[in-house]
Parts: C-alpha cells; structure tokens; sequence
C-alpha cells in the first residue's frame, strides 16, 4: 500500500451524465458485437499458492478500495456494511452496518476508517463505531483518504476537501473548476512526505496537506476533441509510486510518471487503459482497454513486453506481488503473470462473479472481493 506519510502536526459535476460517460467510452472497441473473451488456456503453477481464508462482505458495485494497513485490510458493501478484517486470518476485528449505500471507499491509517455513501456523506468510523458524519457538496468516487489524523476527500465536482479525523470538522476546501463530465471512477489521492498529491482532471496536483494551498502542478493528459465526451480526462487510480516518482494513468489517453519532490512532469506515453497501474523501481504494468497487458520501463515509458492471453477479460488494475503481476478478471480468477515477460505463472479462482477492486497484498497474503462480496486470503505454497 501507498505510505501514508504525513506528520501528524504531520465522476460526476452531473452524476448520469457520468454513468453514460462510462457506457460510451467502454463500448469504442469492438463495434456492435461484443469481442469474445479470450480462452483460457491450461496452466502449470510456477508459482504456488493456496486459498488460506475466505470471508462474506455483501455486493460490491461501487469503485472499491480494499485497504491495508499493518497486518489488517478494510473492506465494504453497496449497503453500508463496512469491516475491518485480521489479514492473516480473515476473521473479523470488527464489523458494523451503517444501513445506508456506499459511493467510495475505504480510506484507513489502521485507526480511523472513513467511506462517502450515496447521501453525499463521509462517514468517519473507529472501533466498529461512528465518530462523525459530514455532507459533501458533491458526489464521490474515491476512497477518502486518511493520514496525518485527517480525512481528505475527492469529491467529483473536482472539490478536495479536510476533514479533523477524530471530530469531522472541516479544515479547508480547495475547489477547481468543473467540467461537464467526470468519471464514475475511483481517482487519485496519496501522500509523497507531507505533500498531498491529489489527481485533478488530467493534472497530478501537489497540496499542502494543511491548507489545500496548491504547491504544483503536472500535467499528465490534456482534453482533445470537439466535444464532452472526446475532452474527458481523468487519472484513475491505482497508482505506482516509489519514492518521489508517482506514476499514473490518465483514462483511455496516456500513461505518466511525475517526480513529486519537485512537482515536475518526467514523461509520458499514450495508453488506452481504463484500470490504475502499478510497478516496481523498474517496470509499470497495467491494463489497456481491450485486456493486452503491458509493461513499461519506468525511466522512460518504453514498452517491454505485452501479453493478449487475457483479452476481454474485463480485468482489473493489477498488483505486483514477488515475481507476478496479479490482475483479477470478470469471471473471479486471478491471474499470475511473470513481470520479465508476462508469461502465465499460476491461475486462482474465486466465486466466479467479477473482481471488484484492485487486488491487495497484506505481508504475505494476496487478497482479493469479488461482486458478490467474497473476500479471499491467498497465500504462497
């Protein structure tokens, strides 16, 4: 997970014009028939693991965000029950229901978990109880995020908002101008030292985490063509970040990599990706529309190597865990390929419904919820 590094002191402006936003751009490949799915083909494990745990959260359509902090991961549904699991186990630390629909979530620092529902609420909650519950002026895709005993939050009218962690008092809003369109999408929000660097249309923007003063800007991707729909731009998370360089990409345009110390641009590559990316200190992998897996070289955003074993297999952002990407597809599995060259390491099933949020990796266990609202604990053999 991101290092949530601040000292404690230290997509939607029109909400259906958004979900249509997705529906459209989703469907540019493949004309009027659906592409096929592509086969999958035997494998021999290379990489051994085995189903260690699995627990029960509830549906998950909402753009989920399973968070891990120390030796815990933080999980919720579409009808507010949100949980705090024991990563090596799966068994509850604790569990609540807030009996009202998720948007966004989860955001944790291992103390303080906090979700957005559909009322346009972020809800901070500790202990399996509520603390506090603030109204946003807006909708909110991203899992809010927590550090520095605060509580930010991207909301989709392009508002960045801070919240006391342990009284939800408002500490500052720092607000751009609003576009037509926005994605239903999680975005981009994590700490690099005491900067908050927040993804703001097609920019990766640094902030003063105690202020909302705006320290830089880089642009990632830039709106072309002639209408809404063709100037969409978003950065989607998840995001690579090692040291200084963030890493990221920008919705069906580009793929970046900024330096977050200085706040300048250090490349960028056109993409055709919908998923975040992820990578090491020497390679970046993502997804791109069609389900080709890519990898990058992180200096320079040359290609390496990419893979069609797994095209239209609606996959997720991947994770990289030991020698393996990992990257979850529409029918439950997760699929591990080497990150020299792609090739097929292991395949681990599911429940069969849908991967729904980038898989996550806590110590030595890879964990992945699926639409159904399966959580499973993967461990290496």
């Amino acid at each position: 997970m991101i290092n949530q590094s601040f000292r404690a002191l230290a997509l939607v402006v029109r909400a259906p014009l958004a979900i249509v936003t997705i529906a459209i751009l989703a469907g540019c490949f493949g004309g009027s028939k659906k592409p096929q799915p592509a086969d999958l083909q035997p494998v021999t494990a290379l990489v051994s693991a085995r189903q260690s745990w699995t627990n029960r959260i509830g549906p998950v359509t909402f753009p989920l965000d399973a968070s891990v902090t120390g030796g815990t991961v933080s999980v919720a549904s579409d009808d507010g029950n949100v949980a705090l699991l024991d990563a090596k186990t799966g068994r509850d630390i604790w569990r609540m229901a807030l009996k009202t629909p998720i948007s966004a979530g989860v955001g944790s620092d291992g103390k303080v978990l906090a979700i957005v529902t559909k009322a346009n609420e972020v809800v901070a909650l500790q202990g399996g109880r509520e603390l506090w519950r603030q109204k946003l002026n807006a909708q909110a895709f991203t899992a809010p995020f927590v550090a520095g005993e605060r509580v930010f939050v991207l909301a989709a009218d392009r508002s960045v908002n801070a919240f006391d962690g342990q009284s939800g008092r408002k500490l500052w809003t720092q607000q751009r101008p609003t576009e037509p369109l926005v994605l239903r999408q999680s975005g981009v929000m994590l700490a690099v030292g005491d900067m908050l660097v927040v993804g703001l249309a097609g920019r990766l923007v640094g902030m003063n985490p105690t202020n909302g003063s705006i320290q830089w800007e880089a642009p990632v991707a830039t709106p072309r063509g002639i209408n809404d729909v063709e100037r969409l731009v978003d950065l989607v998370g998840s995001v690579s970040r090692i040291g200084d360089s963030v890493c990221v990409r920008a919705f069906q345009a580009s793929i970046g990599c900024v330096n977050a110390g200085r706040g300048n641009l250090l490349w960028t590559k056109p993409a055709n990706g919908v998923q975040g990316i992820h990578g090491d200190d020497r390679f970046l992998f993502g997804t791109e529309a069609d389900g080709t897996v890519m990898a990058w070289r992180r200096t320079d955003g040359e290609r390496v190597w990419s893979s069609e074993r797994l095209r239209y297999r609606g996959l997720s952002a991947p994770l990289v865990a030991g020698r393996s990407v990992v990257i979850g597809d529409a029918t439950g599995f997760l699929h591990l390929l080497s990150r020299e060259d792609g090739s097929l390491l292991n395949r681990l099933a599911t429940d069969g419904s849908a991967i729904a949020a980038p898989p996550v990796l806590a110590g030595n266990t890879l964990i992945a919820v699926t639409r159904n609202g399966g959580i499973y604990g993967f461990e290496p053999q």
